[in-house]
């Protein structure tokens, strides 16, 4: 599974934005997807996960009830949508693919698969 993210950019505190991670080759229904970020000088960290349905979600305190995670298994996308985005939510945004149908967790080294990251940038 090849992961590639998009639509990270510049916006203003309590605006929004939408990221997709468009994944190559026919098995990406069967992946566990999820959303890290890193910013500078502080490690990677989770965000969200979705199992392989998208029947199951699971969000960091930091986002929940500000993003959500959803994925079209028909497009090989999944997305997050970004809402009431803050200052410190400005990161390096990376998908990745998880061999399990569930929601994969929280750590990297459940993912076997990562996209480049997009850069979102949140100004006050």
């Amino acid at each position: 599974v090849q992961l590639q993210a998009s639509g990270g950019g510049l916006v203003q505190a309590g605006g929004s934005l939408r990221l997709s991670c468009a994944a190559s080759g026919r098995t990406f229904s069967t992946y566990g997807m999820g959303w890290f970020r890193q910013a500078p000088g502080k490690e990677r960290e989770f965000v969200a996960a979705i199992s392989a349905s998208g029947g199951s979600t699971y969000y960091a305190d930091s986002v929940k009830g500000r993003f959500t995670i959803s994925r079209d298994n028909a497009k090989n996308t999944v997305y997050l949508q970004m809402n009431s985005l803050k200052p410190e939510d400005t990161a390096v945004y990376y998908c990745a693919a998880g061999p399990y149908r569930v929601v994969p967790g929280t750590i990297p080294e459940r993912y076997s698969h990562w996209g480049q990251g997009t850069q979102v940038t949140v100004s006050s």
